[in-house]
């Protein structure tokens, strides 16, 4: 794809970013597209405060929208477009669907200094050994988790991901 394509799928992520937070009001200013061979295959808005669901970002329902329309858990030979740079949560899911490559508009500075999303702290506490993290994580009945990852590890026909 040239240019033009590119600016095409970040301007419909762009208008997507517009319907969440000023004309739909369900969320921030995020939008995004999935595309596939010159296509988009899903879109997604952010709608975080209309579903009361922290993790409701236009990335994650795009991803979503993307693997049930592919009927694939990977999104290998997919492209994101996105009106902000993504958080945590949502690069994280990019590794994990296989993502090619993500587009992005606005920057994680730019979503602080204007509209005070900031999700630096985040990549700060992810950056820092557990035991350092304001969130404590605590490791609970290990042998009877682990007896459960035994029994998966052996059937024949788990599918893996």
């Amino acid at each position: 794809m040239d240019t033009a394509d590119h600016e095409k799928f970040i301007r419909r992520a762009i208008e997507l970013s517009a319907r969440a937070s000023l004309e739909y009001c369900t969320g921030g200013v995020f939008g995004a597209v999935i595309v596939r061979d010159g296509k988009i295959v899903a879109e997604g808005m952010n709608r975080v405060v209309a579903s009361h669901d922290p993790t409701w970002h236009a990335e994650m329902e795009a991803i979503r929208l993307a693997c049930i329309t592919l009927q694939s858990f990977k999104l290998k030979g997919c492209t994101l477009y996105t009106s902000a740079e993504p958080c945590p949560m949502c690069l994280a899911t990019c590794y994990w669907a296989e993502i090619d490559q993500v587009f992005y508009g606005a920057s994680v500075d730019d979503a602080f200094e204007y509209g005070q999303f900031d999700d630096r702290p985040i990549y700060q506490e992810l950056a820092l050994p557990r035991e350092q993290r304001k969130i404590p994580l605590k490791q609970m009945l290990r042998e009877e988790a682990v007896e459960i990852w035994k029994q998966y590890q052996a059937k024949p026909d788990k599918i893996h991901y």
